[in-house]
């Protein structure tokens, strides 16, 4: 069994909004294994889905870049916060941004190995800010957009400079209809992904991994309801709340953050059918700094007590 200890405890809890007694338990059903545990939370009906931006570890700046119907975003961490204020960092990656937007890439790896304008590649400029800062930074993600006719629209939420920040976001608006019409409506589907987090532009692109563990949690959540049901009907229990989370986090279908309510396809169709023009909502990037990266939990007073001899 492995061993629950108060941090863990702390965590789940900050992820999961469960009490701390539940928390406890679910680990130990779970064995220490955290994803487990929020799983088995949410089976029990003691926690909502699992908030996605809670665990945000990573410090650094987003950046985003346009430049008419193309746009990037990129990321680059570092270990504090102070650094994501230092000039120099922010010169870095105001301008890897605009060489990726230049070269249109969406590979991280390529982007490294592209010309820096004040010579050498991104990459051996990146180790000289290491050496100058004095801190480790990376170069960790590309994401790019692009229409053939339209507008990208880009939106940085917590901007520390002009287009860097901690969430970027690009949307990608196909059709004929004019830039005072694509550029607001594009400013708040930008301001919608940013606080609404989609896991894709439509249901039937979300990872079919993540609809299985969905499904799995349906199932065991309503374990007594489809006992002795035929599997038809048993389908059709757990399929309820499948296609919920399906429709609540692909972008297409969720409530527009603006009413609360009308879906944001519906949105971009009455923007269209106002202007008597085509906006197709073509795709969209959404960079939050730090996402996906786990923290390292530091415990301040056993370090202390290891330092002490203790």
């Amino acid at each position: 069994m492995a061993e629950i200890t108060a941090a863990a405890v702390k965590e789940l809890r900050d992820r999961s909004g469960a009490g701390m007694m539940d928390c406890k338990k679910a680990l130990s059903e779970a064995n220490g294994d955290m994803e487990a545990a929020v799983d088995w939370l949410r089976a029990k009906g003691l926690a909502a889905a699992q908030k996605k931006s809670s665990r945000t570890a990573a410090e650094g700046l987003v950046g985003v870049a346009v430049a008419g119907t193309k746009g990037v975003a990129v990321e680059v961490n570092s270990e504090t916060d102070f650094v994501a204020k230092n000039d120099q960092f922010q010169d870095f990656v105001r301008t890897v941004a605009q060489i990726a937007l230049e070269q249109g890439t969406g590979d991280a790896e390529m982007l490294a190995n592209a010309a820096y304008p004040a010579g050498g590649t991104v990459a051996e400029k990146l180790v000289a800010n290491i050496a100058t800062i004095g801190e480790n930074q990376n170069l960790r993600r590309v994401g790019q957009v692009e229409v053939s006719q339209g507008a990208v629209v880009a939106y940085v939420h917590n901007a520390a400079a002009p287009g860097l920040g901690k969430i970027g976001v690009l949307v990608a608006l196909e059709g004929d209809a004019p830039a005072d019409v694509l550029e607001p409506l594009g400013k708040q589907i930008a301001m919608h992904i940013a606080a609404a987090f989609p896991l894709a532009l439509s249901a039937d692109d979300i990872d079919p991994a993540i609809i299985e563990r969905e499904a799995a949690i349906a199932r065991e959540k309503n374990a007594d309801k489809i006992a002795g049901k035929s599997e038809e009907i048993a389908a059709k229990i757990i399929n309820g709340p499948v296609e919920k989370f399906r429709k609540d986090n692909a972008l297409l279908t969720q409530a527009f953050v603006m009413d609360g309510k009308t879906p944001v396809q519906d949105v971009v169709a009455a923007a269209a059918k106002e202007s008597g023009k085509s906006i197709t909502l073509k795709s969209y990037v959404r960079f939050q700094l730090g996402e996906g990266i786990e923290k390292e939990v530091s415990d301040f007073a056993a370090e202390v007590a290891a330092a002490a001899g203790a």
